[in-house]
């Protein structure tokens, strides 16, 4: 009986996670064909446009001319009260990740809790002065695992290691899995 139930759990553990993420896209790929789906008949045709407009305006973005165009609406969705909060939010928010400002491309050990405790994190900030701290304290964001939370500590730039040794996104990966997923290819099989 304890073998059986030691299978049961071993299948869960490889069947969950490819039947969330195929659960996941079909959600993803429903809801946004679903938008058009008034206007197109045929599955699928709506997803790839929304696709394409998202390409689109990407595309657009990066002439010069659409950028200053871009920043016009962006000046004007800030001084809207209450849309400005959200907005300038989820803006800062994307841009941290992928844009001209991306803040997690540092990666690092920080000592915040106990002497020889570490947590991952990203120096996000060097410069700390309208914080009156001094200039020997920095950012760093350390992510929650499976969380889209995270804490922000200002710490002396003494208690925090650079990792140099491995991307940014590796780093990412192994602490929102909480250390499970390896960050490493060690290339030993």
């Amino acid at each position: 009986m304890s073998r059986l139930l030691r299978y049961f759990w071993s299948g869960i553990f490889v069947i969950a996670p490819i039947a969330l993420t195929v659960v996941t896209l079909v959600w993803l790929f429903e809801g946004v064909d679903g938008i058009l789906r008034d206007y197109v008949k045929y599955p699928g045709v709506g997803f790839v446009l929304v696709l394409a407009t998202v390409v689109l305006v990407g595309w657009f973005a990066s002439y010069f001319f659409m950028r200053r165009m871009f920043k016009v609406v962006d000046g004007w969705i800030e001084q809207t009260p209450g849309v400005s909060f959200i907005y300038s939010t989820l803006r800062d928010f994307f841009e941290a990740f992928v844009g001209n400002k991306r803040r997690f491309n540092q990666a690092v050990l920080v000592n915040v809790l106990a002497e020889e405790v570490w947590m991952m994190g990203f120096l996000t900030s060097e410069d700390l002065e309208n914080y009156k701290l001094g200039e020997g304290y920095v950012a760093v964001y350390v992510p929650q695992a499976y969380n889209v939370a995270g804490q922000l500590y200002l710490v002396k730039r003494d208690r925090v290691r650079p990792i140099e040794h491995l991307a940014s996104g590796e780093v990412m990966k192994f602490a929102v899995t909480g250390g499970v997923v390896d960050s490493v290819d060690t290339g030993s099989a």
